[in-house]
């Protein structure tokens, strides 16, 4: 069991797990920093155990290189940690975990942002909420057109108009500035 007892060894023993994750080292200590029920909870809705959450790992350190991983602030309330998390790499292999399936790599330095709120149980990790602009990502990905047919089809009328009108607008203001 991982009993963290203060906030320093709490804080440190993420940003230690959080490292290790990422670079895939020492996976037995990982393996015992987590509750075995562990749960992750993402954006969109998207849920995970914890199997599903080393495989998320796996696929970022397969299509990225040179990852690195920074805490920002961290906030330690009882049983909970919120801080903010940045990941970078250089996308150069597939991607098979992205939000909307694989994608080919770009070459293209990639920065997750991440805003985290963990919760422990008896020293381990049992919990992880996450957000992120997925939007932003994916267009560091490269697949910034999936998201425009995403969010196309699932369009309303008028949103459909509003998005057609600025699409106007902007190729107006592109032809005005090329012929003045």
């Amino acid at each position: 069991m991982v009993e963290a007892t203060t906030r320093d060894e709490r804080v440190s023993g993420l940003i230690r797990i959080g490292e290790k994750e990422l670079t895939g080292e020492n996976e037995a200590e990982v393996d015992a920093y987590f509750a075995p029920d562990f749960r992750f909870h993402g954006p969109d809705g998207r849920e995970l155990d914890y199997q599903g959450l080393k495989d998320y790992f796996a696929a970022l350190r397969a299509a990225f290189d040179d990852l690195t991983i920074t805490r920002g602030i961290i906030v330690v309330e009882g049983d909970h940690v919120a801080c903010q998390t940045t990941i970078v790499g250089t996308f150069v292999r597939e991607f098979t975990h992205s939000p909307v399936g694989r994608l080919p790599p770009n070459g293209n330095r990639v920065v997750f942002e991440l805003m985290n709120i963990f919760r422990y149980d008896t020293g381990r990790l049992a919990e992880e909420w996450i957000q992120t602009d997925n939007r932003s990502v994916l267009r560091q990905l490269g697949a910034a057109p999936r998201v425009a047919m995403v969010e196309l089809a699932t369009s309303t009328p008028h949103q459909l108009r509003h998005a057609v009108c600025e699409l106007g607008a902007c190729l107006h203001v592109e032809l005005a500035e090329r012929f003045v």
